[in-house]
């Protein structure tokens, strides 16, 4: 009895992991989203571990599904281990910033919260359960979305900004859990034996659920969700047919799911024509930027070139998008952008760990797919099991999502915790467990103990450093939002005790960057307290941006920020600052070749120090990088103009108007190289590139 109700505990804190992933966040608080959800994932996971362990302690017995799926799994786990243990930054790899999607350790979670779901939900009794508790969930989130659309600043809960920002990370994330929705819909009015109100129920969410996803209007959606329901809809009429035939009975015809077929080709086949109809309406814009698949794919192709087994290391896209970026990205506006992530989710898992974990994960999805189409057809012959076909096409879809896009957590988690379900399902029904039982046997018993008392003692242990890190995100995000310097340095001190990673140590050295900016401002007459004050940020500054330097060697945003201190004290004559800078910006420029401003930066850097031929040849090189590059043309008209070569100079600034005609201060600019007399006219130039831009934020 006792370790049944540790089971049933266990059971409670896995459900509510699985079925709250989408909903939960913590409103009125400085964590996002994403983050919020970490924490439940992790403390819930742990939860479920350390009741189903002392459960096990109990009954002295231990049944665990027998599926192939488990061992591609421990292969993808056991090569992104490896890619991480060999990358040359490891704690970027295990983790990340704060647990991202790409790193070792959410990998980790995230198979086994698969584990934990094929051995609680083995039953189709639990499964029915969670399918529920997953479209309660659902439905929640479709309402609040929906009324968030109308109502975004009452709704925004301290968390949410514009109609855009949702419970499930980027705007087309929500549309393709509002596709799943449907689908999942769908598939209990087609095929469970429900009463008649539930069924209008459904099919009335099914309609708010298309509606959600046309304000996003994501055309993987439409696709996904059209091949589905048309593979529902000749299904069930196949199945129909065939059935009263041989009974004799009236013909039963799938109107929804047809429906569902009709307004999918529809908004797929119209493009903007109809689809634009209801974000129009709703003023709903969404600028979503991310590589394509090709890209993708030759970020990997660079990768494997360099390191072909093990790859980089996981969650290092950033740093594998600097490297081996295409070059015809300088001709688009993104050129500066720094993607934390490719064109979807498991491309950019696969791009930076290697040969290895691609083919572990091209065995684990040609085993699911062979283990789900065997199952589906066996159980057409026999008796069919609803729950272990719609467990298996709702995780089919959440995959090619996760495949297609860079879904976020919680539509990857939902894969992994509904094909746990469904390998729970099919060991279930075939009766392939595997049963340890270990207390008559003192051999079994020992290991057996230890295994179980290790696996609680790892889950405490994980659990208390997690949320450690986790509340480093509050004080981080107070620092970015402090109003005062001392405010700042104070709560990102903070942020840095709980945890130390380059982008905390980023911002402490932007702290103090900005007092010296300030101070810069001022002129070069400085008093004893001033100078006092410089030597203590500049100390401060470098040091913290070395730690990131050290923490993460192959980011090129640390010697960006590095480079950018030295450049600031040169201009207040330090000996030696100015070559420094010029070290850092040239790391930082091979660890990102394809990248004009890191060129145009050295270049500022030699103009400053009056060596003009270096300057003009770094400018040169940014122009050939990016020919139609604004500040590069600036500044090699600044050069010229110093040498004395007003013509010349004159060139290169009409090519700049030329570029932005309408640009008053270039016209101001080209007027003063024309009348050199009358005006002395500079224009100021960004030379240092942005090193916020980045797709991955925390």
């Amino acid at each position: 009895m006792q370790s049944k109700t540790f089971d049933k505990l266990s059971f409670s804190s896995l459900f509510i992991v699985v079925v709250l992933l989408p909903i939960f966040f913590l409103p009125f608080s400085n964590f996002p989203v994403e983050i919020s959800k970490g924490l439940l994932l992790v403390v819930g996971i742990a939860i479920s571990i350390i009741f189903w362990s002392i459960g096990r302690f109990l009954d002295g017995k231990i049944i665990i599904s027998r599926s192939s799926l488990f061992l591609a799994a421990g292969g993808i786990v056991i090569a992104t281990f490896l890619s991480a243990f060999l990358s040359t930054s490891r704690e970027v790899s295990f983790f990340g910033t704060m647990f991202d999607t790409g790193s070792f350790w959410f990998i980790f979670s995230a198979f086994l919260l698969m584990f934990m779901c094929s051995i609680i939900f083995k039953s189709p009794q639990r499964a029915k359960t969670l399918l529920l508790g997953t479209i309660l969930s659902s439905v929640v989130i479709i309402l609040f979305q929906s009324l968030h659309l109308f109502f975004p600043t009452i709704l925004s809960l301290g968390i949410l900004g514009d109609k855009t920002s949702n419970l499930l990370g980027s705007w087309n994330a929500l549309g393709l859990f509002a596709g799943f929705s449907a689908l999942m819909f769908l598939l209990v009015v087609e095929f469970f034996p429900i009463s008649k109100v539930e069924k209008v129920f459904l099919e009335i969410f099914i309609l708010l659920a298309i509606l959600l996803a046309a304000c996003v209007n994501f055309s993987l959606v439409w696709v996904l969700l059209g091949v589905s329901s048309l593979i529902i809809f000749v299904y069930k009429v196949s199945v129909s047919f065939q059935g009263n035939a041989e009974e004799g009975q009236k013909r039963h015809f799938p109107a929804v799911s047809f429906v569902v077929v009709m307004i999918s080709l529809l908004f797929f086949t119209s493009g903007q024509f109809i689809g634009s109809v209801i974000p129009n309406r709703l003023q709903i814009t969404n600028t979503e930027v991310s590589p394509s698949l090709s890209a993708t794919f030759s970020i990997a192709k660079g990768v494997i070139s360099k390191k072909a087994l093990f790859g980089i290391g996981p969650d290092r896209f950033l740093e594998a998008w600097a490297m081996y970026k295409p070059q015809s990205i300088n001709s688009s506006q993104f050129w500066d952008v720094a993607f934390g992530t490719g064109s979807g989710l498991i491309p950019t898992l696969l791009a930076t760990s290697g040969i290895l974990a691609l083919f572990a994960w091209l065995i684990f999805f040609v085993l699911f797919l062979f283990i789900g189409a065997k199952s589906v057809f066996s159980s057409i012959k026999n008796k069919f099991n609803w729950e272990m076909m719609a467990f298996f096409v709702l995780s089919l879809y959440l995959f090619i999502s996760s495949f297609f896009y860079s879904t976020g957590s919680v539509i990857f988690l939902l894969a992994l915790a509904f094909t746990g379900v469904f390998i729970g399902l099919v060991g279930s029904s075939g009766g392939n467990d595997i049963v340890i039982s270990f207390l008559n046997d003192h051999r079994k018993s020992f290991f057996s103990i230890l295994v179980l008392i290790l696996l609680i003692v790892f889950s405490v242990v994980t659990t208390f450093r997690y949320i450690e890190r986790f509340v480093s995100v509050n004080y981080f995000n107070k620092a970015l939002n402090a109003k005062t310097e001392p405010e700042a340095e104070n709560f990102i001190s903070k942020a840095l005790s709980l945890y130390t990673n380059d982008l905390y140590l980023r911002t402490y050295s932007q702290v103090y960057l900005i007092k010296l900016n300030q101070l810069v401002a001022k002129g070069s007459a400085f008093s004893d307290t001033e100078k006092s004050i410089i030597q203590n940020s500049f100390d401060q500054a470098i040091r913290s941006a070395q730690l990131a330097v050290a923490y993460n060697p192959e980011n090129y945003i640390n010697y960006q920020m590095l480079a950018s201190i030295y450049q600031v004290v040169g201009s207040l004559g330090i000996k030696d600052a100015y070559g420094k800078a010029i070290e850092s910006y040239q790391t930082a420029s091979r660890l990102n070749p394809f990248n004009p401003g890191l060129k145009l930066a050295i270049a500022s850097v030699y103009f400053a120090e009056s060596k003009t031929k270096e300057a003009k040849d770094y400018a040169t090189q940014a122009l050939t990088l990016k020919p139609d590059y604004i500040d590069a043309l600036i500044t090699l008209a600044q050069i010229a103009k110093n040498e004395g070569n007003l013509a010349e100079a004159l060139s290169f600034a009409q090519q700049a108007l030329a570029l932005d005609p309408t640009n008053k201060t270039l016209i101001q600019y080209v007027n003063s190289l024309n009348n050199p007399g009358t005006n002395n006219f500079t224009p100021t130039t960004s030379t240092t590139p942005s090193s916020t831009k980045t797709k991955k934020a925390i």
